[in-house]
């Protein structure tokens, strides 16, 4: 096959595009040529951790989101791959919520197994893409950061896998620019350590600000303040939590909110969100949306009804993660391999508005967990990735949001049974809040115990 594929990042989403080619061409498959362009030093995308923020040393925004002490908020047994367990990747059963090392040795195990580290060009971002309606092939621009050589190479198709939790949404409130503490985007956390003693303001009522805020309590911070625009997060805080409405404006230290509370802090984090943000591609072939389950333009939730030769990769909010990636990268990768025929521009546009008004009409999580079980499900029984008991993840995924109700510093203290091979998962050897060691080897230390 002489077509060329352009993949675009070397995370999660892109890697699952690189496996999902990789695994048709161990089957015998006559696959296309893949290319895949990542910026950073090696793959990983997020779970590629940095101390760095801010611009990177070649003057590149930083792309990474994570934080030390960042442990896994959802049970690994939702996220794990159905042609790779994690029983496989470790040689035993690992605990159910692994810290941020651990997830990532999980994710690079897979891909290094899979032989496709030589499909990627690192160090390598993507400047522009091109498409020419004659040739109906894509042009696309990259720049060798290594080299400071900037070239261009023709693809076929283009996948589109750069993620959307990097880009930070930073709003303003009066009085910041002149706050004498610390203010910083959720993106530029690092370690909860730096607000030790100190009085703590979230701005923000979902994930973000819900674990950062447990990550500075847990290391020592007096006091955690959320500030939510609509609703409380509403959980069971412990002593030195509370919730105010949407932050007003700051005089000095004091934080004035819109009940006419004021608190004062020492530190304020906007846990405001990303932004879906693709500077590399032309209005004619950009996503524009908001964080939603089913963004508007995509059939499937993957290609472009515009030009369905560009495909998006894991571009809506998420509660299934990595195996949700894999659905996508199989079903576009048959597309490709002319598996799977697509349907007419009209109904493609149908089918995209079916599902946009499904998403809509999720009144609750419950509701947009058995929503995104669906769009999964929808996905791998048209391709032969692995059987993935989606049914299961859901069930698993509404018990997490049940014991996070029941306790919000106690819930990671779970245990449940792998989808894929069913072992229960063990107890980890010391329980979340004295577990204040996050590296690969201290998790996975049986040894250790909790004193």
């Amino acid at each position: 096959m002489s077509e060329r594929v352009c993949v675009i990042g070397a995370g999660p989403s892109g890697l699952a595009a690189l496996r999902a080619f990789e695994s048709a061409k161990q089957k015998g498959a006559d696959v296309p040529e893949i290319v895949c362009f990542e910026k950073q030093d090696d793959w990983g995308g997020l779970w590629n951790y940095t101390w760095r923020t801010g611009l990177d040393e070649y003057g590149e925004p930083v792309h990474c989101s994570m934080y030390r002490y960042l442990w896994s908020n959802g049970p690994k047994e939702c996220l794990e791959f159905a042609d790779y367990s994690f029983e496989e990747h470790f040689g035993r059963p690992i605990p159910s919520y692994p810290p941020r090392a651990v997830l990532a040795d999980y994710i690079m195990g897979r891909v290094e197994k899979s032989g496709v580290r030589d499909y990627v060009r690192f160090r390598t971002p993507v400047r522009w893409v091109d498409y020419d309606q004659s040739s109906e092939k894509f042009t696309v621009t990259v720049q060798d950061l290594k080299n400071d050589h900037t070239y261009s190479e023709e693809f076929d198709y283009v996948v589109v896998a750069n993620g959307h939790f990097s880009t930070p949404n930073v709003p303003d409130f009066e009085g910041l620019r002149m706050f004498p503490g610390r203010v910083l985007h959720a993106h530029d956390f690092r370690d909860a350590l730096e607000f030790k003693g100190k009085d703590v303001l979230l701005i923000g009522a979902s994930y973000s600000a819900e674990d950062i805020g447990v990550q500075c309590h847990k290391y020592g911070a007096n006091s955690i303040t959320f500030s939510y625009r609509t609703a409380p997060m509403g959980f069971d805080w412990p002593d030195g939590f509370e919730e105010k409405p949407l932050l007003q404006k700051v005089e000095g230290n004091t934080a004035h909110f819109a009940d006419g509370s004021t608190k004062e802090v020492d530190a304020i984090v906007l846990c405001t969100g990303y932004k879906n943000y693709y500077p590399f591609l032309p209005d004619s072939l950009r996503l524009k949306t908001g964080t939603r389950l089913y963004p508007e333009g995509l059939y499937k939730g993957i290609f472009w009804l515009s030009n369905p030769k560009l495909m998006y990769i894991g571009a809506q909010d998420q509660y299934y993660t990595f195996n949700m990636f894999d659905a996508q990268a199989w079903y576009a990768r048959d597309v490709v391999l002319g598996r799977i025929a697509l349907p007419s521009r009209e109904e493609m546009t149908a089918d995209a508005k079916k599902w946009v008004a499904m998403e809509e009409a999720c009144e609750n999580p419950e509701q947009d967990i058995d929503f995104q079980t669906e769009y999964v499900r929808d996905l791998i029984q048209n391709t032969d990735y692995p059987f993935l008991d989606v049914d299961q993840v859901a069930k698993l995924f509404k018990e997490w949001e049940h014991h996070k109700e029941e306790g919000i510093l106690t819930y990671r203290d779970r245990a449940y049974p792998s989808v894929i091979t069913g072992t229960m998962s063990p107890v980890h050897h010391t329980v979340w809040m004295k577990a204040l060691d996050d590296s690969l080897e201290a998790f996975l230390d049986v040894r250790q115990a909790a004193e």
